[in-house]
């Protein structure tokens, strides 16, 4: 295999052929090629505005169709009469609120309608037992826009709330708020973020003006592509996209597109040393770079496309959708950049401009002797056992903190970084009121057995009340007592008969936790245990972050070492070895363990986040191992080519020195790229930005630079066992 920065060897002419004849085929393939995609572009990039037209932040869509809390999601619309999102007002005054404060404040709720996306179906305002503070449900219609809603919802509240009264929108609807706000810089900040974060690296690694925008254009055109097809298939319902998944997809396929570019910009400056002709050194430069560049296209989206095995529908959407976009990366790196490096010539690296020099490069023998990677190669020919194991050691040391990683689910509330009236509503919401309150566990049962699953959630301490959905019923629904239903209105009054469908009842617990406390969540996996033995079905918020939870740590169990059988796979196919690719695989998983490890001690240590998704550690790593693996295969697949005619040992110093440059400035580039995420406010995101970026780093830097090469250099021609070259190859 072509290795991606591969120098000519000693018996290069002094040039690769003689300038050709410029043909309209050569002038007219690039423009053709540069117009297609400019098509693409222009039909992809209007549509950054839109994604939210086809994207959802509904935990419960990305359940499994046979978790008990999409079962339950799916039956309340056909007890209630729309799919509304529940807000909850909560109003607290100073101190006890008079007569009048209450009587204005339930007069601005009862207004609340006349807000645009707010529903008719509002509740009346309760005042709590000290009177500090009164709450009301406000429905928002489900087709309306959520934030703008919620916005102007408690915009007009708290014009109409008396003087010294606080007012927070919180809830379902609050929280589905925050997490839209949190995501709204995902099309501009994001973006810019780290597109400008890429243009510096560029500039900063060639000096040249118009070749980084040469790269830049290549990630972004191969982007606007992608999200073209990814738009379509999302509004089609083929793939479900959600916030998350968008902002990973900018960054992929920015640092994805352009670490291929960088490689084959480095295989084409090379060429230009020995050869006149610009047509010859790009098309030397696309046979050179097109194996590797489809050989680490490929081994990612093998492991993205693992993701399929999951359980969640967030994790096994992001799969395709994550592999589009490295198709257009790679079809970008090999079609469109040609193209545009064929028409620019040498001038693409103005002012430094490679020289025709081919005496030079056959002085060279193929091996750079000069620069640090020379130095690093010399290095390791000195002490590479001592190396490698110190290396070892550091790296087994920093992995040992993964034991301080909490990722077994965070609250709601602590999805949102920074300020949050949601939350700020929830703990005022719990100081004078049950905490679940606006956030009842649901439970759907036969209608034979209501009483008795209402006895089970009465005799439970976490549950504060229990009422049932009666259409018949003022409020929608009424009390359950251990004596049955209560009636409203004077003694004699006939209890509401509750709403019955395919002759099951919907009953509703109001939490005494807050819904997304651990608390709650305990309350509901003791309520399904017991219920379980009615057959009755346990949803609502606290019950879908549960199974979400659960399905999460089912999938990261299961997909991990996946993931590690199909990338061994695809390593002893490129090695033609066993041993170098496990050995590669073990120095990748080494990696992760001391990126996470490393990652768990600042989460706790440095930032004090209240703890991870259980998906954190299965996107880190994947994505770390996906690309992390590709430097490995760069670097050894150039070792195995230099091994061949040079020995195993020297063909390790020749392999790290020649590639050593370009592939470290690809780590840059994609440590910038995924470190761009931490500027939305979403701790999921911001969690993964740092690991994979610490992750890349240090695979760049330490495992592909130090660990590897010294150990391959240690083990010699052994570490190609099973193949001819253990066989019949030298040290």
């Amino acid at each position: 295999m072509s290795s991606p920065d591969r120098s000519p060897s000693p018996s290069t002419p002094p040039t690769r052929e003689r300038p050709r004849r410029h043909s309209w085929v050569r002038v007219l393939l690039p423009v053709a090629l540069i117009l297609v995609w400019l098509v693409g572009a222009g039909l992809g990039g209007p549509l950054f505005g839109k994604i939210d037209e086809v994207s959802s932040n509904d935990q419960t869509s990305y359940l499994p169709e046979s978790a008990d809390a999409t079962q339950v999601q799916k039956l309340l619309g056909e007890f209630r009469d729309s799919d509304s999102i529940p807000a909850i007002a909560v109003f607290v005054g100073d101190g006890v609120l008079s007569e009048s404060d209450v009587q204005t404040i339930t007069d601005a709720v009862a207004d609340a309608p006349s807000v645009e996306g707010v529903s008719e179906d509002v509740s009346p305002a309760l005042t709590s037992d000290d009177g500090e503070a009164v709450q009301a449900f406000i429905p928002i219609d489900s087709d309306a826009e959520l934030g703008d809603t919620v916005a102007a919802l408690g915009d007009e509240l708290r014009a109409a709330a008396p003087d010294g009264v606080t007012v927070y929108i919180t809830g379902p609807a609050g929280f589905s708020a925050d997490l839209v706000a949190g995501f709204a810089g995902i099309d501009g900040l994001l973006l810019g973020v780290a597109l400008l974060a890429v243009l510096i690296i560029l500039v900063l690694v060639y000096r040249s003006f118009l070749l980084p925008l040469v790269v830049l254009s290549t990630s972004l055109f191969a982007l606007c592509v992608a999200l073209l097809v990814v738009w379509w298939l999302a509004k089609f319902e083929v793939l479900l996209l959600s916030g998350q998944t968008q902002g990973i997809l900018f960054i992929l396929v920015i640092g994805a597109a352009t670490d291929y570019a960088l490689l084959f910009v480095a295989r084409f400056r090379e060429e230009l040393r020995v050869s006149r002709d610009k047509g010859t050194a790009v098309l030397s430069a696309w046979k050179g770079s097109f194996e590797p560049i489809v050989a680490s296209g490929g081994t990612v989206i093998a492991g993205l496309l693992c993701l399929l095995l999951s359980d969640l529908k967030s994790n096994s959407t992001l799969g395709p959708v994550a592999a589009i976009g490295i198709v257009f990366a790679m079809l970008a790196a090999l079609t469109l950049l040609p193209a545009l490096l064929l028409l620019c010539g040498r001038a693409v690296f103005w002012p430094r401009r490679p020289k025709f020099e081919p005496e030079v490069v056959a002085e060279e023998h193929g091996m750079r002797t000069t620069g640090l990677w020379a130095r690093l190669a010399g290095l390791i020919t000195k002490r590479p056992r001592v190396i490698w194991i110190v290396t070892t050691l550091v790296l087994l040391a920093g992995a040992s903190g993964v034991l301080q990683l909490n990722a077994s689910g965070v609250p709601q509330s602590d999805l949102v970084l920074g300020a949050s009236e949601a939350r700020d509503g929830q703990v005022a919401l719990g100081e004078h009121f049950p905490g679940g309150s606006g956030s009842p566990v649901y439970v759907i049962v036969q209608e034979d057995r209501l009483q008795d699953a209402a006895d089970v959630l009465l005799a439970d301490d976490g549950v504060d009340g229990v009422a049932v959905t009666a259409s018949d019923s003022p409020s929608g629904s009424a009390p359950v007592t251990a004596d049955g239903i209560s009636a409203f209105g004077p003694p004699g009054t006939p209890a509401p008969e509750p709403t019955v469908v395919d002759g099951e009842v919907l009953l509703q617990g109001t939490l005494t936790d807050a819904a997304d406390s651990d608390a709650a969540a305990q309350t509901v996996r003791d309520l399904r245990t017991e219920l379980d033995e009615i057959d009755a079905v346990v949803g609502g918020v606290t019950a879908t972050a549960i199974d979400t939870n659960d399905a999460s740590i089912h999938d990261r169990n299961l997909i991990i070492p996946v993931i590690l059988v199909v990338i061994m796979l695809i390593l002893m196919l490129l090695l033609r070895s066993i041993l170098a690719p496990v050995l590669l695989i073990a120095t990748t998983v080494l990696s992760f363990g001391t990126a996470m490890g490393v990652s768990a001690l600042v989460f706790n240590g440095v930032f004090d986040f209240p703890g991870a998704d259980p998906a954190v550690p299965l996107y880190g790593f994947v994505f770390l191992v996906a690309l992390g693996i590709d430097y490995n295969i760069f670097l050894m697949t150039r070792v195995r080519e230099e091994s061949l005619e040079h020995g195993t040992r020297e063909g390790v110093l020749r392999g790290l020195s020649i590639t050593g440059g370009v592939i470290t400035s690809a780590g840059l580039v994609l440590a910038a790229t995924f470190a761009a995420l931490s500027v939305i406010p979403i701790l999921f995101l911001v969690q993964l930005a740092f690991i994979v970026a610490f992750g890349v780093l240090l695979d760049t830097f330490v495992v592909r630079s130090l660990l590897v090469p010294a150990l391959a250099y240690d083990l010699g021609r052994v570490i190609w066992w099973p193949s001819k070259l253990w066989r019949r190859g030298r040290d």
